[in-house]
């Protein structure tokens, strides 16, 4: 209890020393008081002004709602606005823009997540930035809210103004953000800044084009000079103290070497604890990366850097101890610990966000290192530079698996320091090796003391804890020893797992505790596989303890989409409304599909589609188009030859360039079929669409998809998952075309029937609304011939204008509807793009065995 209380004065003594540091300033009290910057990665100092010229910002912000902050240098402080739609280049477009509280200068190189239950969470990009000249008297302007200025940024240009609305209403000081005639001005129908450029520019040096203010003395230096010309100091430097807290920049664990080796630098992985070094005039502090002040841990990697007189600023390294092989040893390292002999400890240094009154985050990771190199030339005994490799990735992991290291880091050359968990950073693994939060422990057996095994979990997407197996190898007496002693402590009356836990004889403790364990792979259930204990750490949160699963590296060829409206297509009524509920124009429309052209190009190809035209709007009268009608529609294409006799020939879409020509013609939907051209009349995938009843609640939805995948799986098929944009979910599962549509469907009926008999509490088979009251409808009728189903990313034609995503099993118990994501807020998930989806052609399977399991008849 003692040890909560003092985390606990710790914690707040934080939180009030930074929220100090804000209101310092009146004009960022209400900043400041906004905030919890013991949580919060946002700047809690005032930062300094440019000496050149005014600065602005625009963050893109994904809150409750997507909207744009922008953020006018003015006073020493960040004037801010909050522009729900952004900017607009079209001088008829009045964007409001709504005043918030001053924000500090030092808060123009945020980015990054605030976290849920602060104020604002929500992830915060820099979409622009740049610097403004205000027309007359800055502060004039202000007051009498009538604010003109011209833009310099990498995305606004030309002359803009603020303009004070006139209202009753005293809770919003809304304003006007306006575009001003110039030669930058352009029509909303041809063009929007927002979509057409939705990315970050925070890697991106100061644009160049403006010029001193007269805010400003003294001769103006274009952004991207030499800073101080101080010898060796990288050019993209800018003149900025160290921040008083700095959140260390995190790998991402991936599975493979980017395809871009070139652009990449590797370094060991080390077994240590992450440590940065805050230099200051008089002293050196070394902190963990959870903020902890552990200089009094190690006075001797202290007093070496303190001997080198470096210049005020921020080290970024690893401590480390290591073996007779020169190999880092985390067994070693808490053992140091344990027995107060830390003077073997070496830290190892790999980068320098920040030195000598320059912020170095926006410079290049190689010109950092090499700054960082030259002052560590002549370090002292126990202070090291991180070297790097040049020789190829996979010979790199080959040989530090052989010498037992964790693994080795890569780093993009050109890339930011960024204080969160980075793309720009991966780690590639020798073996299977995570953190897990300690939930109960087992007792002994046989001559054993202590304990039998820790129980072990991560945290979902809900952040619920979820049980992930048990470990019992890998303890020693002493550690059997130290873990006990800790456990003792934290006993608890309940699980702490959102589930049961099927083991009995268990003492449950509280959540806090977090084992480093190793292990050969994640079975289907989610569980470890042969987990071998390494020890407790101290350096790394419980609550932020999730499964690691490796993602595909970030490359050349997986940049996020940008939206790209040819001039070629002429749009008619751009600015009719779609959906009257969320005010989405028929323009809007046309800008997401050419947002997610070539995503949704991947579920589309080759298959025919049927299309839903909305002519006059969501809720208006609505009809399917399967066949060529009087328009052409560019990009998509009749088929030259007759699949059903029937009917005339039906439509594929062949380019991106067709999604946009149908939204032109108010297409909302696109449909695809079960099949590709080459083998028509096959089906090679089923669809099960999982529906819910009046009365039923979400979390049956979400229960039945992982059933219906569990079930899927035990007939040896793949099953994949996806949003509805509507109310539920899709489960498809890819089959190889051996059988025709009838067998098909039926067999697709015969696992649905099965599921509803085995759990009818849950599950229904029949259609019809009586029928589905308070149940999941599992609709198979998808899988008939003609039948289609709304295919990845495809708008859907229902209030709030959902979209069908693809995502993985994992993220389920975190989607909160089958319409999360919609057109609006689509950006939040291009990031993710197809990577859920990712083996999806590789897993089709025969349904042969699946069929024998159900003792189904093909013929």
């Amino acid at each position: 209890m003692k040890a909560e209380r003092g985390r606990t004065r710790s914690t707040g003594n934080a939180k009030r020393k930074a929220s100090s540091r804000a209101r310092s300033s009146p004009a960022l009290a209400r900043y400041a008081a906004k905030r919890d910057f013991s949580i919060t990665p946002e700047p809690a100092d005032g930062g300094k002004a440019s000496p050149d010229a005014l600065q602005f910002v625009v963050q893109k912000h994904w809150a409750s709602r997507l909207h744009y902050d922008f953020r006018l240098e003015l006073a020493g402080t960040m004037k801010s606005w909050a522009v729900p739609k952004g900017p607009s280049f079209d001088t008829k477009d009045k964007r409001m823009a709504v005043h918030v509280e001053d924000h500090p200068i030092s808060y123009n190189s945020f980015e990054g997540q605030i976290p849920e239950k602060q104020y604002g969470a929500g992830k915060v990009i820099i979409w622009d930035k740049g610097t403004w000249l205000p027309a007359g008297d800055p502060m004039e302007g202000y007051r009498k809210g009538n604010l003109k200025f011209t833009l310099h940024g990498h995305k606004l240009h030309g002359a803009w103004v603020l303009v004070r609305m006139k209202s009753r209403d005293t809770k919003q000081d809304a304003w006007l953000l306006i575009k001003e005639k110039d030669q930058f001005t352009r029509p909303a129908a041809e063009f929007s800044v927002t979509d057409e450029m939705p990315d970050s520019v925070a890697k991106l040096p100061m644009p160049v084009g403006g010029e001193a203010t007269p805010a400003r003395t003294g001769k103006a230096r274009t952004p991207g000079s030499k800073a101080g010309g101080r010898a060796g100091m990288p050019e993209l430097a800018v003149r900025r103290a160290a921040p008083a807290t700095l959140k260390p920049q995190l790998a991402t664990l991936v599975d493979r070497p980017p395809a871009d080796p070139q652009n990449w630098l590797y370094e060991v992985k080390f077994d240590g604890y992450r440590i940065l070094a805050k230099v200051e005039a008089q002293r050196v502090r070394l902190i963990t990366r959870n903020g902890n002040d552990w200089t009094a841990k190690l006075p001797h990697l202290a007093r070496a850097l303190q001997s080198m007189r470096l210049k005020p600023g921020w080290f970024d390294g690893e401590i480390v101890m290591l073996d007779e092989r020169g190999v880092a040893s985390f067994q070693q390292l808490q053992n140091a610990f344990d027995s107060a002999r830390t003077a073997d400890i070496a830290y190892f240094l790999f980068d320098l966000p920040y030195y000598d009154g320059r912020d170095l985050t926006a410079v290049p990771l190689q010109q950092r290192r090499a700054l960082l190199q030259s002052l560590l030339r002549e370090a002292p005994h126990g202070i090291r530079f991180s070297d790097a490799f040049t020789a190829a990735p996979q010979d790199l992991v080959a040989s530090a698996c052989k010498l037992g290291l964790e693994g080795i880091i890569g780093k993009r050359r050109d890339s930011r320091y960024s204080t969160r968990r980075s793309p720009d950073w991966i780690k590639l693994k020798c073996g299977q090796r995570q953190e897990f939060v300690v939930g109960g422990w087992t007792d002994p057996k046989g001559s054993r003391s202590g304990l039998g095994s820790l129980l072990l979990g991560v945290h979902d997407a809900a952040g619920k804890l979820v049980y992930a197996g048990k470990v019992g190898s890998g303890f020693n007496d002493s550690s059997l020893a130290q873990v006990s002693d800790q456990l003792g402590k934290l006993a608890a009356d309940k699980s702490p797992f959102s589930k049961r836990v099927p083991e009995s004889g268990v003492h449950w403790v509280k959540p806090t505790l977090v084992a480093e364990v190793t292990f050969s792979e994640w079975t289907g259930d989610g569980h470890l596989r042969h987990p071998v204990f390494h020890a407790l750490r101290t350096d790394k949160p419980a609550a932020a303890i999730v499964r690691e699963d490796p993602v595909a590296p970030l490359g050349p060829d997986t940049e996020e989409p940008q939206s790209r409206i040819p001039a070629s297509l002429k749009v008619s009524h751009p600015d009719r409304v779609v959906d009257a509920g969320s005010g989405v124009t028929k323009i809007e429309v046309i800008r997401y599909y050419a947002l997610v052209g070539e995503l949704m190009m991947e579920h589309l190809q080759h298959r025919p589609v049927s299309l839903v035209r909305a002519p006059d709007g969501v809720g208006k009268p609505m009809f399917f188009q399967k066949h060529s009608e009087r328009y052409r529609m560019e990009g998509i294409e009749q088929l030259d030859r007759k699949l059903d006799p029937d009917h005339p020939p039906y439509l594929v879409v062949r380019s991106p360039l067709g999604l946009l020509s149908a939204a032109q013609m108010n297409v909302i939907e696109f449909h695809s079929w079960n099949t590709v051209l080459r083998t028509f009349d096959r089906p090679d995938r089923m669809v099960f669409d999982l529906d819910p009843g009046e009365g039923a609640p979400w979390r049956d939805v979400q229960q039945g998809a992982a059933l219906m995948r569990g079930f899927l799986e035990e007939l040896k098929l793949a099953a994949f998952l996806k949003t509805s944009g509507g109310k539920g979910l899709h489960v498809v599962t890819p089959i190889k075309p051996e059988f025709d549509w009838d067998t098909v469907k039926a067999f697709s009926q015969a696992i649905v029937v099965q599921m509803a008999r085995t759990l009818p509490a849950l599950f229904v088979a029949k259609s019809g609304a009586k029928n589905r009251v308070g149940k999941v409808f599992i609709d198979y009728l998808r899988n008939g011939f003609g039948a289609t189903t709304a295919a990845a990313w495809s708008v859907r034609a229902r209030p709030g204008l959902g979209i069908s995503v693809p995502v993985a099993w994992k993220e389920l118990p975190g989607i909160e509807s089958g319409a999360q994501w919609n057109v609006r807020n689509a950006q939040l998930r291009l990031p993710q793009g197809n990577s859920p989806w990712g083996d999806y052609r590789s897993s089709a399977k025969s349904v042969k065995a699946g069929m024998k399991a159900l003792q189904f008849s093909a013929g």
